[in-house]
Parts: C-alpha cells; structure tokens; sequence
C-alpha cells in the first residue's frame, strides 16, 4: 500500500509529463475534440441568401408562414467529463504500468488542456455501480484530485456496470458535454451508448496490456479473474492455445470497434507499453479533418 507522500509523488510526476506535451504537442489539437459543441442557440431570424438550411427552424416557419433561421453563438466554457472504470481488472499491468496509470496520463493530457482553454473538467468513477462523482470545475488542484482518484481510489463494486454509469451521466449533466468513457471493455457495454452518443458526445478511451492480447509463452501460468473471483493453470507454451488466445481477443476487438461504430462514438486504444502521446494525437486530428470535410 503506497503511503500518502508516495501517491502525490506519482501523481505529481504525471502532472510534469502532461504538461510539458500539452504545451508542446497538444495545444493545437485540443479544439478538433469538439464536433457540434461549443456553439449554442441565442434567437431566430429570417432566412437570408446563403444561410445554411439545416439551421432552418421548421416551427417557427411553419406558424409565421417565412423561413426563419436559427442563430447561434459561440460558448465561453466547454464542458469535459471523464467516466472511468475502477473495477479490479483495470489494477493490471506486465509492461511497467498498470492500466489504471495509462488511464489517469490520458485524463491529465485532456483535462490540463481544458483548463488551459478555460474549459471545466469533471469525473464519475464507476464498477458495478457509480463510485464516485467530482462536479465539472476548473483549476489546477481539481485536475491533480481527479488524476489521484482515477489512480488509487478503492471501489466497493467487484464487476463492471457500463450501463449504469451512463445512466447516471445522463441524470447528472443536463447540458450536453464532451464525455470520455475509460475502460479496459473486458465485460459486455450493455445498453446506453446510443442514447448517450446523441445526448452527449461522447469517446471511448480504450487501455489494454499486451499480454491480454498474446500470452507470453511462460509455461504454466496461474491466472485471475479479479471481478470474478475465478483462477486457475494454463499452460502457455502450446502454441495452439496461444493462437487461439490470440483470436479469440482480436474478435473481441473488432465486435467492440464495430459496437463503437453503430453507435457513432469516436474510439481510441492505449497501450501499457506505448506512449499515449501519439494515439491521442491522432484521435483529434481525425476529428479535425472530419469536421473540415
């Protein structure tokens, strides 16, 4: 168990490395997050030569009898949620890190960013059930608590409930924000996602170690399912149970990619051997040219 001064040591060592990419690398990014948000409706007007039609308010042209458009403007603050998953399997990790670490480096690259633009910055930490929930606020010291949680906080829920988590999102958050769903996605995704894509737009930030993806060819090796309770032997040098392994979590892959896909929500993976830097610079600038086309 790490003693108090050993966690802010860790956490404050994220906040080093986060910082020194945002200002570096992530700067010009941060902005493509945002598809469809950031503007808000201020009034109604008549229509005019040039305006776009799908502004067109068909309510208010209906009962006047003339086109009439929707006018918007620009928000001064966007707001960030982070719903991370802090269900056991996520306290996992063979490459130096454990998921839960990759996790929290991810959040403090996205959540520093946001505060550097103003932006608010919340957290719902969830297993079989809601854990914990931070309001969206701002400031340096709320980031640093939100990095501390999603590293060490203790769950009382074994399993992994995405559904509920979502649930409550969509009660706590009345207006619509950019939310980050945080997991492994070892266990099903349930039901939810559409609904919370439409309401908010919403991201999956996927982390895997690399021996959930090849077993090392190590002999017999003791497993455990810490949701379960569940373990046992395996015997890792058949290379016939390792192909298998290896397909069988390749199919699971593609079947979460393609869940992600119907439901229109914008995936990412980490992994615990590789720098989160580049993957997450992609993910924006794939945005970025989806809202430039």
């Amino acid at each position: 168990m790490l003693d108090i001064q050993e966690i802010l040591k860790k956490v404050r060592l994220i906040e080093i490395r986060t910082r020194k990419a945002v200002n570096e690398v992530l700067a010009g990014e941060y902005h493509s997050l945002f598809k469809g948000q950031g503007v808000e409706f201020r009034d109604v007007r008549l229509y005019q030569p040039g305006d776009d039609f799908r502004t067109i308010d068909w309510n208010v042209t209906s009962r006047t009898g003339e086109l009439h458009v929707k006018e918007f403007h620009e928000e001064r603050q966007r707001t960030l949620v982070f719903a991370v998953d802090v269900s056991p399997s996520l306290r996992f990790g063979t490459a130096g890190r454990l998921k839960s670490e990759v996790l929290a480096e991810v959040c403090a690259l996205l959540a520093f960013s946001a505060i550097r633009s103003q932006d608010r910055v919340g957290l719902l930490l969830f297993s079989d059930r809601v854990e914990l929930f931070l309001p969206p606020r701002k400031g340096v010291e709320h980031v640093l608590r939100l990095v501390r949680e999603i590293m060490y906080f203790d769950p009382a829920g074994r399993g992994t409930d995405f559904g509920e988590a979502l649930s409550a999102l969509n009660r706590l958050l009345p207006r619509r924000a950019t939310v980050f769903l945080c997991s492994d996605f070892l266990g099903a995704l349930g039901r939810g996602l559409s609904v919370m894509a439409r309401r908010h737009d919403l991201i999956a930030l996927c982390v895997e170690d690399p021996a959930e993806i090849k077993l090392p060819a190590s002999g017999w090796l003791e497993w455990a399912d810490p949701e379960t309770g569940r373990h046992g032997w395996v015997r890792t040098d058949s290379a016939a149970l390792r192909k298998r392994f290896h397909a069988a979590r390749l199919r699971q892959r593609r079947q979460l990619a393609e869940a992600f896909y119907r439901a229109g929500v914008d995936a990412v993976t980490f992994s615990t051997a590789a720098d989160v830097v580049p993957p997450l610079v992609a993910l924006l600038r794939q945005r970025a040219r989806r809202r430039a086309a």
